[in-house]
């Protein structure tokens, strides 16, 4: 029988070598057989895409408490604010590939799987062990504001790259096909979903840990 004090870390183990696993097939695939200067590039386009990075932060979130309490990886992973903001950019990934993306692309074979692992596999996992094994009631509604910086220094490479190169990662910031007013005015929006993800969470954070509270307090 499983005792309770292991099943966050055999989740958590679980999704860490899903995620882990998952980001690798992605590489090997996008990279494939290149070679010379565009490993490098599609190396740096792997990079730029706001899915992987989250991921990678939702993998690290995953091995964090894995490993020794004393590490920096693990103490940065025990943070509830860090575990929360991952929580904001992952479900921001999984609700904007669905309903911008998923439309109008249909991955097959090895990258239909790897896509449902990144895309709707890791959100579902990752919030579920937000909900189930972070520590509750002591987010602040300003957290969501921070939290944005993510995602606005993601938007400023892109740019600074599309520009520079004119690759786009997604079609909705191809400033060449749209431009800049409109891929701006799009980026707005979606920081305004990203802050109500945000805020969102912040207000379950509250809510369980006054639901905590108030069931540990002794009754009169």
């Amino acid at each position: 029988m499983l005792r309770e004090r292991d099943r966050p870390r055999l989740w958590r183990a679980t999704f860490a070598v899903v995620g882990w696993a998952a980001l690798v097939l992605q590489y090997i695939v996008m990279v494939g057989p290149t070679q010379g200067w565009g490993v490098v590039e599609r190396t740096v386009n792997y990079f730029s895409f706001f899915t992987i990075l989250t991921n990678i932060l939702v993998a690290l979130a995953f091995t964090g408490p894995l490993i020794d309490a004393n590490r920096r990886l693990a103490r940065w992973s025990a943070s509830e604010g860090v575990r929360a903001a991952v929580a904001m950019y992952i479900v921001v990934v999984g609700v904007v590939y669905h309903v911008l993306l998923a439309p109008h692309w249909k991955p097959e074979g090895l990258m239909y799987g790897v896509n449902l692992v990144l895309h709707y596999v890791m959100p579902v996992a990752f919030v579920l062990d937000w909900l189930w094994f972070t520590a509750k009631g002591r987010l602040r509604w300003i957290d969501p504001v921070k939290w944005l910086a993510f995602p606005l220094v993601y938007g400023g490479w892109t740019l600074v790259h599309g520009l520079a190169t004119h690759w786009w990662p997604y079609g909705f910031v191809d400033v060449d096909a749209l431009g800049l007013g409109r891929v701006l005015a799009i980026f707005a929006g979606l920081l305004v979903f990203f802050l109500l993800v945000g805020v969102g969470l912040v207000g379950l954070d509250r809510l369980f840990g006054r639901a905590m509270r108030d069931s540990s307090a002794p009754a009169l």
